[in-house]
């Protein structure tokens, strides 16, 4: 199989969708590599890295999308290159396509097969290639609230850990999720007065036994989530419903009554936003301000740290990957439940049942859509 690695194009992503490791992997396996020149060069991947383990470099993307069987990316594809798409090609990437019904209707049309990291599932109902952006964003939504709670950048010009003799700032996470529990780790770590709000009891018993009690561990309903909000100084969203739109826990009427200054970040934008005042933003201009709340709203936070996110994502990926190389998609998709999740699109069908409701298209389950 010919395995393509265009260059990321989305606003500020400098993440890259196979690493030299990754590739190298690939062409001991008897599979042809074809990367696109300086897709990796922003974070010291560079061409002749990939060169050396047997990749080939292709001067533009139009070549990588014109000779690939399958594109493996990291961001959804953006309308140029959902242009490039054609049918039976294997796209392999994260897509979020519940709130994004152009892209929807893109891929639809080109005929492809795609498949979103997002809904692979893993044992236990985990999602395995979501799982380390989600650690990487959980992580980072702190550094960035943090940020953004400065003075000069809008914020009420509140130190997270405060200082001795001086309260520490109120940091509300709502989803005790993979998100959830690595921005509750970060805020913790740098001091702030953390609470958590979940719709499960297990897993608030699993947050309450590993933050020994030093994290407040709440049953989240729309009282507790009103409560702890306003009295936040920044509140974390980090909620997820696979392949869904994510679900509005903060009104505009909330964000109104808010503390000034205070901060929300929103990192579950990529499937729409968890807050009614959320609208996508990039690094160049991450923040906005409603109501004298700032806004974070980072479609593509782990690409702030591009080098950490990009070795993180390979290590999940790349078993699927290969997967999809050795045994051919149709019979990777096949045998494998778990890999058939993530199934999306399948020449001009919707095979995700949770895009299929959102967006209002008919559903063919992936098994039938395969097995036709």
């Amino acid at each position: 199989m010919l395995v393509g690695v265009p260059k990321e194009i989305k606003n500020h992503e400098y993440r890259v969708g196979m690493t030299p490791a990754g590739a190298r992997e690939l062409v001991r396996y008897g599979h042809e590599v074809m990367v696109e020149s300086d897709a990796g060069s922003a974070i010291g991947m560079e061409d002749e890295d990939y060169a050396r383990v047997g990749a080939r470099i292709a001067g533009t993307a139009a070549e990588v999308f014109a000779e690939a069987d399958m594109v493996v990316k990291v961001k959804e594809p953006q309308p140029e290159e959902c242009m490039m798409l054609r049918e039976n090609q294997v796209l392999f990437t994260y897509l979020h396509l519940a709130p994004d019904p152009e892209q929807t209707r893109l891929l639809i049309d080109s005929g492809v097969i795609a498949i979103a990291y997002e809904t692979v599932t893993g044992p236990g109902n985990t999602l395995p290639l979501l799982a380390p952006m989600s650690e990487v964003a959980g992580r980072l939504s702190i550094q960035a609230g943090a940020h953004s709670l400065e003075k000069a950048q809008g914020g009420a010009g509140v130190l997270l850990g405060g200082v001795p003799g001086v309260a520490p700032a109120k940091v509300l996470v709502i989803g005790g999720g993979v998100v959830g529990d690595n921005a509750a780790y970060m805020a913790r770590g740098m001091g702030a007065e953390v609470t958590i709000l979940d719709r499960s009891l297990p897993r608030l018993r699993e947050l309450d036994s590993e933050y020994g009690g030093t994290v407040k561990c709440i049953y989240s309903t729309a009282e507790t989530i009103e409560e702890y909000a306003l009295a936040a100084d920044m509140v974390v969203g980090a909620v997820l419903v696979p392949g869904a739109a994510a679900p509005k826990l903060l009104s505009r009427d909330i964000i109104s009554r808010m503390k000034k200054g205070s901060v929300v970040v929103d990192v579950a934008i990529d499937q729409g936003g968890c807050f009614d005042t959320s609208k996508a933003t990039t690094h160049q201009e991450p923040t906005y301000v409603v109501d004298e709340v700032v806004h974070y709203c980072v479609a593509n936070m782990p690409g702030a740290v591009a080098r950490t996110s990009t070795f993180a994502l390979n290590n999940a990926t790349l078993p699927f990957t290969l997967s999809l190389a050795n045994k051919s998609p149709q019979q990777a998709l096949l045998v494998d439940r778990d890999l058939r999740n993530g199934l999306n699109v399948y020449k001009g069908k919707i095979t995700c049942e949770a895009v299929a409701e959102s967006l209002n298209y008919d559903y063919l389950p992936a098994g039938d859509a395969l097995s036709a």
